[in-house]
């Protein structure tokens, strides 16, 4: 298929993995099937060939994408709608999209785009949905506001219509949140193996992680 006709179709479906949902009929919608997390040889030359991009899979499906987008400066020109396979998906709960297949692929197509906060890190990943952190014992900071010091029974950390939100939840008996917003994250801790990332577990021992608003913000299809 030529760039020409591409672009002459109502978007791009990018499947990831396992995707169990059916795209039979769309005559006028592009399909590509990649593998789950797709990358560069994946994601890099389905850019620039339409200005609207479905990604149909996970939450963490949605961040890899999102990081090609990042990483090949085309955040502001990109349409981006989600069709999430998991019911709990954090991105489609943030945002309000239906976890039904056939309404989210016709609000991913027809919707209007609305720019919302990019959240990223500073390994170079994006946080699409929320990461979650357990039994900390360390120091954060959100912006100059000292969020703790000492010991965090959990922590999370998503986007929000504002920017960059997180909740530090403390005590042992008695549990109590506390809601910090802003532009930037910073976590040091003791090490861990309890980032989650977009329903992903980190594979190694975590020390440190900050979280913070891109400076562009993302052109998500929402209802």
């Amino acid at each position: 298929m030529t760039v020409t006709e591409d672009l002459a179709m109502r978007g791009i479906v990018v499947a990831c993995g396992e995707d169990p949902h059916s795209f039979a009929g769309l005559s006028d919608v592009s399909i590509v099937r990649v593998p789950a997390l797709p990358g560069k040889a994946e994601i890099d030359p389905l850019l620039g060939k339409h200005s609207r991009l479905i990604v149909s899979g996970t939450d963490a499906d949605l961040a890899a994408v999102l990081v090609r987008l990042l990483r090949t400066d085309r955040v502001s020109g990109v349409s981006v709608g989600f069709v999430p396979t998991e019911s709990d998906s954090a991105v489609a709960a943030l945002w309000g999209l239906p976890t039904d297949p056939v309404k989210g692929l016709e609000i991913a197509l027809d919707g209007t785009a609305a720019e919302v906060p990019l959240v990223r890190d500073d390994t170079g990943g994006v946080l699409a949905g929320r990461a979650t952190l357990r039994n900390l014992q360390g120091q954060a900071y959100a912006d100059e506001h000292l969020a703790f010091d000492g010991a965090a029974a959990a922590l999370e950390v998503s986007s929000d219509a504002d920017g960059l939100v997180a909740r530090v939840t403390r005590g042992k008996l008695v549990k109590r949140t506390t809601v910090f917003h802003g532009r930037a994250f910073q976590l040091g801790c003791l090490p861990t193996t309890t980032l989650v990332s977009d329903g992903v577990a980190h594979p190694r021992e975590v020390t440190k992680r900050t979280w913070y608003r891109h400076t562009e913000n993302l052109r998500l299809i929402r209802p």
